[in-house]
């Protein structure tokens, strides 16, 4: 059980950053938008993920530059114009109602959540290259039990900041409070294709 608890530790320390995932899932979260398919995409890719790493994905993503270059100049594309996005939204300031599953068609959002967890070159190198490596040096079944720590790391995050979400939901009544995270969201996801294309 020390690999497991290894595993979720080292788990949470990897996802639980200021992402363009975590932004996302935040903000459908708050507008209570198809929170359980969204956490559970999130957890299942990242269980794809980490297996996949163990299972030696890691070594070939990481000697793969064309692959790498493609993703990062992909992701990068993507995340600026969430940028765009989310800044005209803030630019707009209208204020939104929060009730379940009004506005993004369900299909729409997995879309944009497939585009910030497969378009992103850093989940690649966190969750199959680093972690799959980390895990590797356990012998079976060591590895496949850190994998599964990490695994259940990625489920009880994304449940948290997914779930968690609604209880910010009377602060988002105000039309400014939107204006201030769609703000700071449009800068996340920038940051992010500026940190992807300097990599």
């Amino acid at each position: 059980m020390v690999n497991f608890w290894s595993g979720l530790a080292t788990g949470l320390a990897l996802i639980v950053a200021i992402g363009s995932q975590n932004a996302f899932v935040l903000r459908q979260g708050i507008l209570r938008e198809h929170v359980l398919a969204l956490v559970l995409f999130c957890a299942l890719s990242d269980a794809l993920l980490i297996a996949a790493g163990i299972a030696g994905a890691g070594v070939l993503i990481r000697d793969n530059p064309a692959l790498m270059m493609l993703t990062r100049y992909g992701g990068a594309l993507f995340l600026a114009s969430y940028a765009a996005m989310a800044a005209r939204r803030a630019w707009a300031g209208s204020q939104m109602q929060i009730r379940p599953a009004t506005g993004t068609p369900l299909a729409a959002a997995l879309a944009a959540c497939f585009g910030f967890t497969f378009l992103n070159p850093h989940v690649y190198l966190d969750t199959v290259v680093l972690l799959g490596a980390i895990a590797n040096q356990q012998p079976d079944p060591g590895r496949w039990l850190f994998g599964a720590g990490a695994c259940t790391g990625s489920l009880l995050w994304f449940s948290a900041l997914g779930f968690g979400a609604r209880f910010l939901a009377p602060l988002f009544q105000a039309s400014q409070a939107w204006r201030v995270l769609d703000s700071l969201i449009a800068l996340t996801m920038l940051t992010m294709a500026v940190a992807l294309l300097r990599t």
